[in-house]
């Protein structure tokens, strides 16, 4: 198997799993410290198993070590649970900024990786702002959850929980394009 198709992903678990672990069997700077050292190591890893680190990558982890640190700072766990939140406003922001240039992210992408482009530019451009208010939906109910729900609840939406509501997400996706395809038959 290819570095590109493991399930490295999946590292990204570990910060949130070992922050849940150690708030409720120890301190808040433990829980934090603890989240802040493996997400430390969550991108060393991903460096040193594919080669080089995703944007969004660097965006966590900057993340992690602010609002960890503000954490530590504040003796509040709920700024490093904002985490998910500000990461999904980002890259809500990101596509809505892309799509007012009216230029598209997925087909940058494609083109850079010399795929051929099967649909046409519109379909990405409507399946890119799909995606930011999936985006922006998604960081308003993790904020929500941060501040008034569980760490074990928190820790489930922002792992499991998101692959679920992504997926509830391309469910419904896949009926609009195939209405967008019948529309373009016409």
């Amino acid at each position: 198997m290819k570095n590109a198709q493991k399930p490295y992903f999946l590292l990204s678990f570990f910060p949130a799993l070992a922050y849940w672990y150690l708030e409720t069997y120890y301190t808040l700077e433990v829980a934090l410290i603890g989240g802040i050292v493996l997400s430390v190591i969550e991108m060393y890893l991903e460096k040193r198993f594919t080669g080089h680190v995703h944007m969004i990558s660097k965006l966590n982890l900057t993340l992690i070590l602010i609002l960890g640190g503000v954490s530590l700072i504040a003796k509040e766990g709920i700024f490093f649970k904002l985490q998910p939140t500000l990461t999904g406003l980002f890259l809500s922001s990101f596509l809505i900024f892309k799509k007012m240039k009216n230029q598209s992210l997925l087909l940058e992408m494609m083109r850079e990786m010399n795929q051929k482009v099967l649909f046409p530019e519109e379909f990405f451009h409507k399946m890119e702002w799909h995606l930011s208010l999936f985006f922006l939906s998604f960081s308003f109910f993790m904020a929500w959850v941060a501040l008034y729900k569980s760490t074990a609840t928190w820790l489930f939406w922002k792992t499991g929980g998101f692959y679920m509501a992504f997926g509830g997400f391309l469910i419904v996706e896949m009926f609009y394009i195939m209405k967008f395809f019948r529309r373009l038959k016409k």
